[in-house]
């Protein structure tokens, strides 16, 4: 029993170290796959904002942003490889005696390009169709397998607010955006078709963004000044005028998360391993208990010609054996708990096969240097008056 409680800290630490560094890892390996989800060496251009009644609104209350203003950066701006403008707004779509509302984005080519987002079954929508504003469109497969379920959608008519759309293309999986929301629960038609007949509007050329992708990860900042530069002087900008637009980093935006996640992991685990020297601490106390009540014994063993480094040994490796079965013990209920809440909490889980050496090798660590103190206490004992001890 008292072995069993020596162990306890140490299991309870190693376990905690585990399930803790595993539940982080997953954490960090989904912010990962969300940002990954977004694209690379990303800008994002907003519409600006106006003053109505005194109140000041958010970016984006003012359409000042228009198809001709992507056209320009994708030729005046060598530092940007893709400019591509949505239109964003929500729509009802059918087919046969079934609907779904959802959202619906109008784009250009280039959009899925910079989202890395390929086409999984049929085509991609041409540029024929923005310049025609044809009635093509592509769904995401939440769309996909809500409207049509196990039946092939390509070729099919949909309708979009009423008006009839062709299924060219289905687009590959997703998943969740770093906001949570479900990036496949979509339908893209061609830009001009959204503005001209699903969302008009008073500025019919407006659009509500325009992503940007810059040509490498180091042509990020020069792309961002490029942009500022030519939409300034496009929308007359001058030092006494306020910039009508926004141009946001988004790789920055979503490298601090990813920071913040690690960072995460990493005091979790740094809290689960106070458990760690609190059970070796428990370990020091329990051998230097165990060294007091073994005195006699310790005494024969030195008569009959134990020597210092013997009794040292003798007790160095109990604590270092009752770290390391501790320790197995703990590995195996860490990987069992990490697993648990994957399978409970429905959250994904990374078992490191790093943390679970570090941790093992960490035990014995733990083994050496608490119960270095008791063993070297008992070897230095006087034989004499060991056996004298009652």
């Amino acid at each position: 029993m008292r072995s069993f409680l020596t162990m306890l800290g140490i299991i309870i630490g190693i376990a905690a170290v585990i399930a803790m560094v595993a539940i982080g890892s997953g954490a960090s390996k989904i912010i990962s796959e969300q940002i990954a989800s977004i694209g690379s060496n990303i800008l994002l251009v907003l519409p600006g904002s106006r003053t109505s009644g005194g109140v000041r609104l958010g970016h984006g209350s003012t359409p000042t942003l228009t198809y001709d203003d992507a056209k320009a950066i994708n030729v005046e701006c060598p530092s940007v490889a893709f400019a591509a403008p949505v239109v964003r707004g929500g729509a009802p779509v059918v087919y046969g005696n079934m609907n779904w509302t959802t959202a619906v984005m109008g784009i250009t080519p280039e959009y899925l390009t910079v989202r890395d987002w390929p086409v999984s079954e049929g085509r991609n929508l041409v540029q024929s169709d923005v310049e025609g504003a044809t009635k093509n469109c592509l769904l995401g497969r939440t769309v996909a397998d809500t409207l049509f379920g196990s039946e092939d959608p390509v070729g099919k008519i949909v309708r979009v607010m009423k008006i009839p759309f062709t299924v060219v293309g289905i687009m590959d999986r997703k998943g969740r955006s770093p906001q949570g929301s479900d990036q496949d629960d979509i339908v893209f038609v061609p830009l001009r078709t959204a503005q001209r007949k699903l969302f008009g509007s008073q500025f019919p050329n407006s659009v509500g963004s325009i992503m940007i992708q810059a040509k490498s990860e180091e042509d990020l900042d020069s792309a961002e000044e490029q942009v500022n530069a030519l939409l300034n002087q496009r929308h007359r900008v001058g030092p006494s005028r306020e910039a009508d637009f926004t141009v946001r980093n988004l790789t920055e935006l979503l490298d601090v998360a990813e920071q913040s996640s690690k960072a995460m992991s990493l005091l979790l685990g740094a809290v689960a391993s106070i458990s760690l020297i609190v059970g070796g601490i428990g370990i020091m106390n329990i051998m230097l208990v165990s060294v007091t009540e073994r005195t006699r014994e310790i005494g024969i063993r030195m008569a009959i010609g134990a020597t210092e480094r013997d009794i040292l040994l003798q007790f160095l490796t109990e604590a270092v054996l009752l770290t390391l079965i501790g320790g197995i013990i703990g590995i195996l209920l860490g990987v069992g708990g990490a697993k648990l809440v994957s399978v409970v909490f429905d959250w994904p889980t990374l078992i490191s096969v790093q943390a679970i050496v570090i941790a093992f090798c960490f035990s014995g660590g733990v083994g050496i240097f608490f119960g270095f103190y008791p063993a070297r206490k008992a070897a230095s004992m006087n034989p004499i008056e060991a056996l004298r001890y009652e």
